[in-house]
């Protein structure tokens, strides 16, 4: 009965994880063939209990719309039809040389159905960073997180790294050695299959042949082949979590430690680069079942997870809790100068982390992002995994936030690439082709140019712009006989389709409380190309029609709502002039109507439904 009360796509999710579950069987005999090894035999009771998994999977509680990147990524693909063979006749046959084929290299033919029980979904990877030391409780913890991950999908590439064994020190090796094996241990306690890869997989230094140009990351000091990661490619072939300690091969061919940053960085490129060489496999391998059972996976990293003891970047914004979601193409360099100097005694790695994401994903597809967590949240990674979003959204008001029992020291930090926002303040530096294109895909209706540009001509404020026109708020002033300033209303809030779900929307959102509402406070100084937090907020006001399935979203984020016939009029209040109110009747709250609130919406309704379509008929 549990499972009813949850969305048909988290229902969906589990029915899909039970069955990869049931897989591990057939996986296990393959894995088994393979690398002749007998496996391990596990008592019933130091199983992690399938509830645990499960319930992980419904906390996520991802709707339709949150989970479509993880079908889309995860769930089989429809299988080509294959070509018809016409029979030859006997006497084309009697014609050619008749050779019996090899026993040595005749391979065994697997049904599409079989196929599909032994791998149920496609398998992608995730380079995982380990950052320990780690008692065997917390390994344990982690373990099952991995565990889990390999059930719905995604197989971790694991990096072990010791921060209390410096590099240099008497028997480091041999501990990060250790480490490793400790590691192997506990996942095949756990369930899962790994193999330890002690010999190195990178080499020291620069690539051979790479230009020397400046870049916006750190490039890693070290790099790879693909012939290097045939020990990474095996272990994924054999249904086995490959677990790697920092060793590099330096110009004398001897094994090195080197800082795990660079060896995972290394290994964002080269995997990247090995995934694209074999990007035809999907297509080849849907059409014949054999290469489905051999247990080929994309080797192009989805995720990067850093599992530390630190858990996330901390935000000045949140009294030092950790950043939700970073946009590194615009918020990198304000992170590291606001960075407190405590924070460098209690996160010691966080800057360092957050550039090695910066270098992997420069790498990475779009889609990709990277997630900082504290081994205490491994269960917040199915989530992450299944949403690709943060445990909280950052876009929501900054006084839910501060309350939200979710944002803990432990919260999880979400990274993507990001675009980068600017703020424009005239109609002719709009582009307006590009706007143009923007708002006619997102809304799907034409746009009224002409009138359109004719009217923000008189009433523009501001436009914020993520990236290449990928998405765009517009805000404009419009008069009001009952009030002393004009009304702040957000005309256009607009997302390109296909970057709907990759953090545009959060970026933009939260580029526009700062130039808005939220302007005044100091964890609005966020560098967007405007005001950065200097001013006064302002009231923003804008409305929506009463079906729009967005509405949702804007009911969490605004202040207070009005219905009016066939639309919703929204509004967020200006933060600081709240705050000041709040501190001003102490802990009364604000309960009653202020004077400054006297008339204001119907003020706002009146304005607001004169405001004449963009849209042509």
């Amino acid at each position: 009965m549990l499972m009813h009360s949850y969305p048909a796509s988290c229902r969906q999710l589990v029915r899909s994880a039970i069955n990869t579950q049931r897989s591990q069987t057939f996986k296990a005999f393959y894995a088994t063939i393979q690398s002749l090894r007998k496996a391990p035999q596990v008592e019933t009771d130091d199983v992690p209990p399938d509830n645990d998994f499960i319930l992980s999977i419904l906390r996520a509680n991802a709707s339709s719309r949150d989970a479509k990147p993880y079908f889309a990524s995860f769930s089989p693909r429809p299988r080509p039809s294959p070509t018809p063979v016409l029979p030859q006749s006997d006497e084309s046959i009697s014609n050619e040389v008749r050779a019996e084929p090899s026993p040595l290299t005749e391979q065994p033919k697997v049904s599409p159905l079989i196929a599909s029980i032994i791998d149920p979904v496609i398998r992608r990877t995730a380079l995982v960073k380990i950052q320990g030391p780690f008692s065997q409780v917390q390994l344990d913890s982690i373990s099952r997180g991995m565990v889990y991950l390999e059930k719905l999908g995604l197989v971790s590439v694991i990096v072990v790294e010791n921060d209390d064994i410096q590099r240099g020190e008497q028997d480091s090796r041999s501990v990060i050695v250790e480490d490793t094996m400790r590691l192997v241990s506990c996942l095949e306690k756990h369930g899962a299959r790994a193999r330890p890869v002690l010999g190195a997989v990178v080499r020291l230094g620069p690539r051979p042949g790479d230009p020397e140009m400046e870049q916006d990351f750190i490039i890693p000091e070290a790099h790879t082949f693909p012939s290097d990661l045939v020990p990474i490619r095996s272990a994924l072939q054999s249904g086995e979590i490959p677990v790697i300690p920092p060793f590099a091969l330096d110009s004398f061919c001897r094994s090195v430690r080197i800082d795990a940053n660079d060896v995972i960085g290394a290994l964002a490129r080269g995997m990247v680069e090995a995934g694209s060489q074999n990007s035809s496999f999907p297509v080849a391998a849907l059409a014949d079942a054999s290469i489905d059972a051999s247990g080929e996976v994309d080797l192009t990293p989805l995720r990067l997870m850093i599992i530390n003891r630190e858990g996330g970047v901390p935000s000045y914004a949140r009294n030092g809790f950790p950043h939700l979601l970073i946009n590194l193409d615009s918020e990198s360099k304000h992170i590291r100068e606001t960075f407190h100097e405590s924070w460098r005694h209690t996160h010691k790695t966080a800057l360092s982390n957050l550039a090695l994401a910066k270098t992997c994903l420069s790498h990475m597809p779009p889609t990709s992002s990277a997630v900082m967590v504290s081994h205490r949240s491994q269960s917040s990674l199915i989530g992450n995994l299944i949403t690709n979003r943060p445990a909280v959204s950052s876009s929501l008001p900054h006084a839910l936030l501060q309350g939200n029992r979710k944002l803990t020291p432990h919260t999880p930090t979400l990274i993507r690439r990001g675009l980068p926002i600017r703020v424009v303040r005239t109609v002719d530096d709009i582009d307006r082709s590009k706007m143009n294109a923007l708002l006619e895909q997102s809304f799907k209706r034409s746009l009224e140019e002409v009138d359109f540009y004719d009217r923000l001509k008189r009433t523009l404020d501001f436009v914020i712009i993520a990236g290449d026109y990928a998405g765009a708020a517009i805000v404009t002033n419009e008069p009001s006989a009952d009030l002393s300033q004009p009304i702040s209303y957000l005309d256009k809030f607009a997302v390109l389709p296909n970057h709907q779900g990759d953090g545009t929307v959060d970026f933009l959102w939260v580029a526009l409380h700062d130039e808005s509402y939220g302007l005044g406070h100091p964890f609005s100084a966020n560098p967007n190309g405007g005001k950065e937090g200097q001013g006064e907020g302002r009231d923003l006001v804008w409305r929506s029609r009463a079906n729009n399935p967005v509405n949702k979203w804007y009911f969490e984020r605004s202040s207070g709502h009005v219905r009016m016939g066939d639309w919703v009029l929204f509004w967020c209040d200006a933060e600081r002039r709240l705050k000041q109110e709040q501190n001003r009747r102490g802990r009364a709250g604000l309960s009653y109507i202020e004077d400054w609130e006297e008339g204001r919406l119907a003020s706002w309704s009146d304005v607001v439904q004169k405001i004449p379509s963009s849209w042509k008929k």
